[in-house]
């Protein structure tokens, strides 16, 4: 087996759980089923991950990044603020609707750190994290554009994470694009209407 460095390991087994997690279920899936998926050893395995947790938390935090990454992408400037805040959603959404199991992934591994003794700080992280990024994506916004914000940060990042985690789970049970867009324009108006725009950045 070729060597590789350690976070190159790390990263081909968190994506090999996240696609035998999304296909089996969290629970049926083993370390057993990751590293065949991966196609290296159990001890590969262990080197890089010394507990389930820890590797729950790469899944939560790799899939995380999936989507954040063509977020980011699409967060440049437009005509109008809105335009840029939609342009933002848009992107988030068109990954929801090429990956819907992995979205379908998150809520799993909620429900299942959440029921299982030990894990529950891993439901915690994932929607901390999810605050987290939204404060990062607001940061990102103020680098191009300079407006003040009625609301604190953390407050507006908050109420988006619980925002577009109900508008997902809404369309995977529903399977409704247009309503889902209606949402999606309608939390675009609300976060618009949050801020009180002033000169372009310099």
């Amino acid at each position: 087996m070729a060597r590789m460095p350690l976070a190159d390991r790390r990263r081909q087994l968190t994506e090999a759980a996240i696609r035998a997690m999304a296909r089996d279920g969290v629970p049926r899936t083993t370390t057993r089923s990751i590293v065949a998926e991966a196609g290296v050893s159990l001890s590969v395995f262990h080197y890089c991950f010394d507990s389930k947790q820890a590797l729950l938390e790469s899944v939560i935090e790799t899939i995380t990044a999936h989507y954040v990454g063509v977020v980011k992408d699409a967060i440049r400037p437009r005509a109008t603020l809105r335009e840029t805040i939609r342009a933002g959603f848009q992107a988030y959404w068109d990954h929801v609707a090429a990956h819907p199991e992995e979205h379908m992934l998150t809520y799993e591994l909620t429900q299942y750190a959440l029921r299982q003794p030990g894990f529950e700080h891993l439901a915690r992280r994932q929607y901390e994290l999810y605050s987290e990024t939204y404060c990062a994506l607001i940061e990102q916004l103020r680098g191009m554009m300079t407006f003040e914000l009625r609301v604190p940060d953390t407050v507006l990042a908050r109420y988006l994470a619980a925002m577009t985690d109900g508008v997902t789970l809404n369309h995977l049970v529903l399977g409704n694009d247009r309503v889902a867009a209606e949402i999606l324009d309608m939390i675009s108006d609300h976060v618009a209407g949050l801020i009180r725009e002033e000169a372009p950045a310099v």
